[in-house]
């Protein structure tokens, strides 16, 4: 809806409201004529039922939370009272004129419930709106946050979150896959010298990725924590050149000539670099062997 339709329509509502309270105004006027009110307060009456309800209204877009329902009390309360009196004019044509005093019902009892209600109506006014206006004028809205702002949760940027953040240095270089005709060519891998600590092998890598320069990530000084008892230690097997020979050449039995490749090797029986290039020549001498013991006979 474009502005010119949004102000047509709040202007097409405010007609028909102020028609509607001018209805409202004629009836409300006789009946306090009717209950002891001179020409200026029967004047003003309808101001104090209707206006009433028209501040009430204004307060439940703004307030929030039990003063919204209050507010909303309030309003539905007045309302009720002025179609009561809006009935009761009707049904008393005697209303109509406004200029005696009169009973609004022929039974008693009624009559002094009708009476009460319009006298009473202006004292509700005067506290329910100083209590509605005090309450508009305190309010104070809640600050909007952004909710990606909101959903993030606070965490220690100085603890454990700021260590896992930062990348660390690798142990060592790993070996780039050779082409399967050339030679494979050594590389130095760089060994980090720790006092009284366990050898950690290399973190293998999901993939090979060609790397053509790693440059040296230089990690922040960590403080001395003293010697770590052999108790606290994780025991870590330590297999033989035979044993990692024999679980090599179990695992690759089914592998052809072209899979046979150190960095393969090194994965399968998760070992370094070196041992990977060792059981690899290992290996492939195994398999050279009845070839070349065929063609001596041939020979």
């Amino acid at each position: 809806m474009n502005r010119f339709a949004k102000s047509l329509l709040v202007a097409a509502l405010v007609g028909v409201v102020g028609m509607a309270f001018r209805v409202s105004w004629n009836a409300q006027r006789d009946v306090a004529r009717t209950v002891g009110a001179d020409g200026t307060a029967a004047l003003l009456y309808p101001f104090v039922v209707d206006g009433l309800m028209a501040l009430a209204l204004v307060a439940t877009l703004v307030l929030t939370g039990k003063d919204k329902t209050f507010a909303l009390r309030v309003l539905a309360g007045y309302t009720v009272a002025s179609l009561v009196l809006n009935y009761v004019h009707g049904l008393v044509p005697e209303l109509h004129g406004g200029g005696e005093r009169m009973q609004l019902a022929d039974w008693d009892p009624a009559n002094w419930v009708l009476v009460l209600l319009a006298t009473s109506l202006p004292v509700g006014s005067i506290f329910f709106g100083s209590d509605l206006v005090a309450k508009v004028l305190h309010h104070r809205p809640a600050p909007v946050t952004d909710q990606d702002e909101s959903e993030q949760p606070t965490t220690n940027r100085l603890g454990s979150d700021l260590h896992a953040s930062t990348p660390e240095a690798p142990p060592a270089v790993a070996e780039l896959p050779a082409p399967e005709s050339a030679d494979p060519v050594p590389v130095i891998e760089p060994v980090q010298v720790v006092e009284s600590a366990p050898v950690v092998e290399p973190v293998e890598a999901t993939e090979s990725v060609p790397v053509k320069a790693v440059a040296a990530v230089e990690s922040a000084p960590r403080r001395a924590t003293g010697r770590v008892p052999e108790s606290a230690r994780t025991p870590r097997p330590t297999r033989t050149s035979d044993e990692l020979l024999a679980e090599a050449r179990s695992v690759t039995a089914e592998w052809s000539d072209g899979e046979l490749t150190a960095e393969a090797i090194r994965k399968a029986v998760r070992t370094s670099s070196a041992n990977g290039r060792t059981l690899r020549d290992a290996l492939k001498a195994e398999r050279a062997e009845p070839d070349d013991g065929a063609e001596a006979t041939a020979a």
